[in-house]
């Protein structure tokens, strides 16, 4: 017979607040009748209700909702993918403007069948927003692509406000959490996308209560580093189902901060730790200067222009 396994229990500090109010209700719905999937449902991510009602934030993930890949960690599902909707792009934007959202993630499935990985999608999406939505700040959150230069630029070139791609576990723990992606590969992505976009913040993220040991951590802060990586992210591991990874420990709220400032004095410009923190968490506090000016001349010009009509 096969061992029973021994689940740890989740200490006090992760429970969670429920927030179900008009907003999160008015954003599902709208989900829901648009035929969107975000990856703050098919995740599971803990704070969809802090994000979706408080701070007008979301995580679209587009491409459909089947990966091409089966991670360890993560609850979407795997297989087959379906085909392209190349309507997805503009029905996105159009779910931005009436959710009335100050910032957005763009993340998806991997799609390994693509020859792109998905990246003229990503593209046509960040293009979309800005068109119908322009004070909204775009942050992209993609796979790898396989680490393929023109699916890279081709993304790029759409200007989005903040990259994000994450490395998710430390090095000697990434063939067992992660499926087809590779440590090297993934920091390869993050400083090409820095070489093509000086200005433009790249983010990663890592779980932590995989078996990782402190030291590991801290040499993977040093390599994001040195791939110039500007934001880091250090969340705790939550198992989706008892089918994924095992959670080996919690991290105390005090660790995090421990973490968070080791990060801050290597070098980061923003960190964000926590046990519930992901890579979209607070993301809209994350845009870089160049955003930010856009975002304040749009303003400008719009009052500008309402004071001349009136």
């Amino acid at each position: 017979m096969e061992k029973r396994r021994s689940y740890l229990r989740k200490p006090d500090w992760l429970k969670i607040r429920i927030n179900t109010n008009q907003d999160y209700r008015g954003i599902k719905h709208l989900m829901r009748e648009e035929s969107l999937h975000t990856v703050c449902e098919e995740a599971k991510c803990p704070n969809i209700h802090e994000c979706w009602a408080t701070r007008r934030t979301a995580t679209f993930m587009i491409l459909g909702d089947v990966c091409t890949r089966g991670c360890r960690f993560c609850a979407v599902k795997t297989g087959r993918p379906t085909e392209l909707d190349l309507r997805e792009p503009e029905r996105v934007a159009d779910s931005v403007c009436r959710m009335r959202l100050r910032h957005v993630v763009v993340t998806a499935v991997a799609r390994d069948d693509l020859k792109d990985g998905g990246a003229f999608v990503f593209a046509e999406t960040i293009r979309a927003i800005r068109r119908k939505a322009p004070y909204c700040t775009i942050e992209v959150l993609p796979s790898d692509m396989k680490g393929d230069d023109e699916s890279i630029l081709t993304l790029m070139d759409a200007k989005p406000d903040i990259f994000d791609h994450n490395i998710e576990t430390v090095r000697r723990l990434t063939k067992r959490v992660r499926a087809i992606a590779t440590y090297d590969r993934s920091l390869a992505v993050l400083k090409r996308v820095k070489e093509l976009s000086p200005n433009t913040p790249v983010k990663s993220s890592i779980m932590v209560g995989l078996g990782e040991t402190k030291e590991e951590i801290l040499e993977a802060m040093d390599d994001l580093l040195a791939n110039h990586v500007d934001i880091m992210v250090i969340g705790q591991y939550l198992q989706p189902t008892r089918k994924h990874l095992d959670v080996i420990r919690y991290y105390t709220p005090e660790e995090f901060d421990e973490l968070k400032h080791i990060a801050l004095a290597k070098g980061f410009k923003h960190c964000e730790a926590g046990p519930l923190a992901r890579s979209s968490y607070h993301a809209d506090e994350q845009v870089g200067e160049d955003s930010r000016r856009r975002h304040d001349e749009l303003i400008r010009q719009t009052e500008k222009e309402t004071g001349a009509e009136s």
